[in-house]
């Protein structure tokens, strides 16, 4: 996964402003609880893909609007269909950067070769978003923990009903503030174990940023919901032992053995999403003198190692929240708090670093973010 930084991209897009562009005080109403997902800027970067006319076509920056799409675009049949996910923060000096874009357009890019899906350029897909975030640059909120989520998205636009893969695509970005994850402060939830389904098998679309591999999800979660619990774990689909993701997140436990911190996170099988915040805390754990695995870990490892005090921490990671502490942990064969179902000084230390990174309050000694403006 690249962590190669780079300064502002610049790509050749048609620039179509708004003609009724809000007020700065209609924007500030709108950006004051954003939530997420829910609060969009007022522009979108629009890119078509054709085969039959040589690959990616010159795009837009147009007002964010609705599309329109053939009843028999194959997305809505065959589901091809991805998206990426990541953040715009703004600097102590007022300059916005993002953070490790590179790395999702190579993740991207990798989604789509499982997809059968066209690839798309690194350089336009940063050109795109950093356009995107020039035009739309007061929407970037100031506030630690606050930012300005940008979700690439493709898929399959060609008007054919054969079970093949398309010749013809669309490329989105749109972007949505997004208020701080834990405005109350970082609270621990707590997890439901789920042995009924699972998110992905061996040879499957796991690794992909697969529209599907979410829908598959939801019966999951509403279970887990229906438990009292705030997010599934999934098991893997073998052996129905190894712990592999939280909902969309990847999980971290967090073991002292013989007075050294060991930071152990699931190996990437190819049934697992390799993440962005995943890689890059693989990466400050060694910063920071931990020892950082990546290997199996089953549930009755994770139960045991818990009650023997090796294990003193288990947190999710992802985009949205960067760090979601796991206080407790459900099953059909009973509950077991974690930390006493509190915030651990370890997950807490991360957040705090990746925060700082990303906010400009710490150095960025690993060239992460990336200049937009």
């Amino acid at each position: 996964m690249s962590t190669d930084s780079a300064p502002a991209t610049k790509v050749d897009l048609e620039i179509l402003p708004t003609q009724h562009p809000l007020g700065d005080a209609e924007r500030a109403q709108r950006m004051q609880s954003p939530g997420f997902g829910r609060v969009f800027t007022e522009h979108m970067v629009a890119i078509s893909y054709s085969a039959d006319r040589g690959g990616w076509l010159r795009g837009q920056l147009k007002p964010y609007a609705p599309i329109t799409l053939d009843p028999a675009a194959m997305v809505l049949h065959y589901g091809q269909a991805i998206f990426e996910g990541f953040k715009a923060y703004r600097q102590p000096d007022g300059r916005i950067k993002t953070f490790r874009p590179e790395a999702n357009a190579h993740r991207f890019n990798s989604s789509a070769r499982r997809l059968a899906m066209p690839e798309m350029p690194v350089g336009l897909f940063v050109g795109c978003v950093d356009a995107l975030i020039r035009q739309d640059r007061g929407w970037v909120p100031a506030a630690v923990g606050e930012s300005l989520y940008i979700r690439p998205l493709m898929f399959a636009t060609e008007a054919a009903l054969g079970v093949r893969s398309s010749r013809d695509y669309d490329f989105l970005v749109i972007a949505s503030p997004a208020g701080a994850y834990f405005p109350q402060g970082v609270k621990p939830v707590t997890v439901w174990i789920s042995e009924d389904f699972v998110r992905a098998a061996p040879g499957g679309t796991g690794a992909a940023k697969f529209a599907g591999n979410y829908a598959a999800s939801l019966l999951a979660q509403m279970n887990a919901a229906a438990e009292g619990c705030a997010q599934v774990v999934w098991l893997d689909a073998v052996h129905r032992r190894y712990v592999e993701e939280m909902g969309g997140m990847n999980i971290f436990f967090v073991y002292q053995e013989g007075g050294r911190t060991v930071m152990v996170t699931p190996e990437l099988t190819g049934t697992l999403l390799p993440g962005i915040t995943r890689d890059s805390i693989i990466q400050l754990a060694r910063d920071f003198g931990y020892a950082a695995e990546e290997r199996k870990v089953t549930f009755d490892e994770w139960r045991s190692a818990v009650r023997d005090g090796r294990m003193t921490e288990a947190f999710a990671c992802g985009t949205a929240a960067v760090i979601t502490p796991i206080g407790a942990v459900k099953s059909r064969e009973g509950t077991f708090a974690i930390h006493n179902n509190e915030t651990g000084p370890v997950a807490a230390r991360f957040r705090e670093a990746l925060l700082n990174i990303q906010h400009g309050l710490a150095p960025d000694t690993h060239g992460w973010m990336h200049d937009v403006l």
